[in-house]
């Protein structure tokens, strides 16, 4: 590669109900092939009508719909729950979100985020005429790390993760086990240039290697299944 270019779609502005994601990012942008498209959670799941009325006044209004979307409680402290949500995502309150809203509304996850890129990307190519890649992306902590970062929810159009085993590193060593979760990578990439408070809900990540461009889906390629997880 001969490196890539972050680029943030402004002019998106304010997502309701029933809007069509790809009509809007259509409009708002001009889209290259082979593009790839990071949307960020919140507007998908107000496209996708996935937000509930909680009382503005009770700030643990919204933990009723944290503990209903939860399938696990991984851990709990005070106020805070780490949960599995039914996704399989390990995250802070089953994914449930105020930041962003209007008071008195949270947003939920979609339903399913791999369904929402695919909807996406086939929207931009249907009025495009363009194959991009689309991921959906929110904000994770990471186990044993401060701080937070944007990862992939969903995808379409662009690998989760590359399979690396096989081939060589750089000294000619054959790599045994190194499987890199490139849609996360994107995915952080592109935060870069939205942030979280500037109201920048889509970025344009350009110039990536066009093998990763394929289908791809994180529920498939990222989500560690419990037979595989030394934790559990």
């Amino acid at each position: 590669m001969n490196g890539i270019s972050l680029i943030p779609v402004t002019g998106i502005g304010e997502v309701q109900d029933g809007d069509i994601i790809a009509e809007l990012i259509a409009a708002a942008t001009t889209l290259e092939e082979g593009d790839v498209v990071v949307v960020t959670q919140k507007i998908v799941s107000k496209a996708e009508g996935r937000v509930e009325a909680i009382d503005p006044d009770d700030p643990l209004a919204h933990k009723a719909i944290v503990e209903r979307e939860a399938v696990r409680v991984v851990r709990r402290r005070g106020d805070l729950l780490i949960t599995e949500t039914a996704h399989g995502f390990i995250c802070a309150n089953a994914g449930i979100d105020l930041s962003n809203m209007a008071s008195g509304w949270a947003a939920l996850l979609p339903v399913d985020a791999d369904r929402s890129a695919r909807r996406i990307r086939d929207g931009l190519k249907a009025r495009t005429g363009l194959s991009v890649g689309v991921i959906v992306s929110d904000t994770f902590g990471r186990t044993w790390r401060k701080g937070v970062t944007d990862v992939a929810i969903g995808c379409a159009g662009v690998a989760a993760v590359i399979d690396l085993r096989g081939t060589e590193d750089a000294l000619g060593r054959e790599l045994q086990v190194t499987e890199v979760c490139v849609a996360d990578e994107l995915t952080a990439a592109a935060e870069l240039v939205m942030g979280k408070a500037s109201g920048v809900p889509v970025a344009i990540v350009r110039g990536v290697d066009p093998s990763w461009l394929r289908e791809g889906s994180v529920a498939d390629e990222i989500i560690r299944p419990p037979s595989e997880d030394l934790f559990r």
